[in-house]
């Protein structure tokens, strides 16, 4: 006839083949542990000292969408945000999307420096005269 019959082979070795089947998924995991997993908790510090660091005039943009300056920073969890001349919103820290613009500390201990007093402006210079045409007019 056409058709042979099959046997079966008997499995050598059952222990190698179990540990060679998980070579590739262990591949796997590491390939996305350092592509995906890593860079993501390192995104996540990098967020966390960003928020901790924000102080009164940062502007800052939310996860909402408002763009803002810090007012006030009221505890370790919210912070007055002026979104508009005198409209102050209270906001999450954790809804701080983007830092803009950093300011230097404000330094409220010491007391601002007096300003110096401007200079007197000088007077400003009187314009010429302009020569006009040197033809006389005569009336009739």
């Amino acid at each position: 006839m056409f058709i042979t019959p099959a046997f079966a082979q008997t499995a050598a070795g059952g222990d190698g083949g179990f540990l060679i089947q998980l070579v590739p998924f262990l591949l796997i995991f590491i390939i996305l542990y350092f592509l995906i997993i890593r860079p993501q908790q390192r995104r996540a510090k990098e967020h966390q000292a960003m928020i901790a660091a924000v102080r009164r005039g940062d502007t800052i943009v939310t996860s909402g969408g408002l763009i803002g300056k810090i007012a006030k920073v009221i505890d370790d969890h919210e912070v007055s945000v002026e979104i508009a001349t005198g409209v102050k919103v209270k906001v999450s820290r954790g809804s701080i999307a983007e830092v803009r613009s950093k300011t230097e500390p404000a330094n409220d201990d010491k007391p601002d420096k007096p300003a110096k007093p401007a200079k007197p402006a000088k007077p400003a210079k009187k314009p010429r005269a302009t020569k006009t045409s040197t033809k006389t007019v005569t009336k009739k």
